[in-house]
């Protein structure tokens, strides 16, 4: 796959000037809804015996207009997603960076620099796609400033049995610590990569050793509480189970950062330094203060063997 990051107004297009057909939105997640949009642009590429490609943002709008926690937390980083397009068949990826500069152009603008100039032949984005200035760009008008030169397909609302199916929602499940249901809606999965660090070592003293893992701020983790995981490193997967909080039976909440730690079953190596890709699988329980190591031992032991039947179940 191509990639190509372009930047307004320096350099805002390529030497190489398609044709694409293009499926265009910021595609946080790759859910089964962003899912057939792409499919859709790769579709008309084979109908069309030309190349497929997606157009993507970085970042995301609320980390330019919103500020702290208003931001949004990203459901895949871009390694992740450049990994998933790859999977999917995508010919070229444009990641287009997302400025004051970016944002203040026109919808008529947009669509010359950025759909016209690079060889554009057919367009598919969501119903809810916007673009140009305060959003002012719809996929009607991204229709009517094509002129001929090329077409448009707009996908309506995906749902599942339940509603919608949209990164808001995911983000949402997600703070819930629905691993399962957003598994559903990705349809794999959701992970987070990190690197093995060093932590407080608790864990090995309880009897139960943990990788402690840093992951990157900008993402979204499940909430607080007890998971079993997939854990993969060195290409191989390991089951574990994984704790998502601030330790409150050893520290005071309001004092300490979320940490994500897991105990690999079956495994005692050292792997600090490692990158590791966690797949979560399913939610055990809440984060809970227990009144006594030796609860919480016990507990720990109870979470290992529910890990160990909720992921039985996979194989």
């Amino acid at each position: 796959m191509e990639i190509y990051h372009l930047t307004y107004p320096e350099n805002a297009t390529i030497d190489d000037k398609g044709p694409y057909s293009i499926a265009i939105g910021f595609f946080d997640g790759l859910h089964k809804g962003h899912q057939i949009v792409i499919g859709e642009a790769k579709q008309k590429a084979i109908e069309l015996g030309i190349r497929s490609a997606v157009m993507t943002f970085d970042p995301h709008p609320s980390h330019l207009f919103q500020s702290g926690k208003h931001k949004v937390g990203y459901i895949t980083q871009y390694a992740e997603k450049i990994r998933l397009l790859e999977e999917m068949g995508v010919d070229t990826l444009f990641i287009v960076k997302f400025d004051w500069e970016l944002a203040s152009l026109s919808p008529e603008q947009f669509v010359e620099l950025f759909i016209k100039k690079l060889g554009v032949k057919h367009v598919a984005a969501g119903f809810d796609f916007t673009f140009g200035s305060k959003g002012a760009g719809t996929m009607e008008q991204m229709a009517f400033l094509a002129g001929g030169a090329y077409s448009t397909t707009t996908i309506d609302k995906v749902k599942d049995t339940d509603d919608k199916i949209s990164s808001t929602r995911i983000r949402k499940l997600l703070s819930q610590g629905d691993v399962q249901k957003t598994a559903e809606l990705l349809g794999r999965p959701f992970s987070t990569e990190g690197i093995v660090v060093h932590g407080e070592k608790r864990g090995r003293q309880l009897g139960f050793p943990t990788a402690n893992i840093a992951y990157d701020e900008s993402s979204i983790i499940p909430s607080n509480g007890v998971y079993a995981v997939l854990i993969d490193f060195d290409g191989k997967s390991y089951g574990g189970v994984c704790n998502v909080g601030k330790k409150p039976t050893f520290h005071d909440p309001g004092t300490m950062s979320t940490t994500v730690e897991v105990h690999i079953i079956d495994f005692d190596e050292e792997i600090y330094g490692v990158k590791v890709k966690i797949d979560w699988i399913a939610y055990i329980r809440g984060e809970v203060k227990f009144n006594s190591i030796e609860e919480l031992i016990k507990q720990i032991g109870k979470d290992k063997e529910t890990a160990k039947r909720l992921l039985s179940k996979r194989q």
